[in-house]
């Protein structure tokens, strides 16, 4: 399991991009779809959660009626507040976008005290173009850490970028959200150490939440 860090822009707080508000029924109804360029595969994300309650059960059903959550937790009286769940990563080919066709998907659950509680959430099947990383390269090696700015092109299509910087030997991630007319971002001071290894991605996100990615490798300095 990662450490993650969350750094969010005044901007990026206050969107919550595809995310559909139903009269206060759920906090949170959203899911969107996920591509890594560098890697070639995708993913689908859904992101549920209620306003105060717990639920004791949640449901998701496709725009062709499949039920592809079924979520309970009978016993608990607390019951799931918020619920973050990933498709596996198959390659780019299809699988993902055939089984989580575009259109409107239901959202519907019960509360710890009964209360029905629904909302509905739309997914496309479109990308926003990536980013091309400018600085640093992939593969660099001695990268020097002091005053270290990250660089990339931008994205037609982008309301705003996610960037994941990811220490690997203290399996430490950090990610940060920033307004679609950012460019750069200046690593923040303690997070980098010398000669370790970093993976670096930066994705542009597109108005109905979709993501693309583009991730590198670079390696710091042996002194600093």
């Amino acid at each position: 399991m990662h450490a993650i860090l969350v750094f969010s822009s005044a901007l990026a707080a206050s969107m919550m991009l595809g995310s559909v508000w139903a009269d206060d029924q759920f906090e949170t109804s959203e899911i969107h779809l996920e591509k890594n360029l560098t890697d070639g595969d995708a993913e689908v994300v859904i992101n549920a959660s209620a306003d105060d309650e717990g639920l004791s059960r949640l449901t998701i059903a496709g725009p062709d009626g499949r039920l592809l959550l079924d979520l309970n937790a009978p016993n608990s009286k607390l019951g799931l507040r918020k619920i973050l769940v990933e498709s596996p990563e198959p390659e780019n080919d299809g699988q993902i976008l055939a089984d989580y066709p575009a259109g409107e998907y239901r959202f519907s659950g019960t509360t710890t005290s009964g209360e029905a509680i629904s909302a509905a959430a739309r997914l496309g099947h479109d990308f926003p173009s990536s980013v091309s990383l400018v600085q640093p390269n992939d593969g660099q090696k001695g990268v020097a850490i002091a005053g270290l700015t990250f660089e990339w092109t931008p994205a037609k299509g982008a309301r705003h970028y996610i960037l994941i910087l990811e220490d690997q030997e203290l399996d430490l991630e950090m990610e940060v959200e920033l307004p679609g007319d950012t460019l750069s971002f200046k690593a923040p001071e303690g997070f980098l150490h010398p000669d370790r290894e970093y993976k670096l991605a930066v994705g542009a996100v597109a108005e109905d939440g979709n993501r693309s990615f583009v991730e590198i490798s670079f390696a710091t300095t042996r002194e600093e």
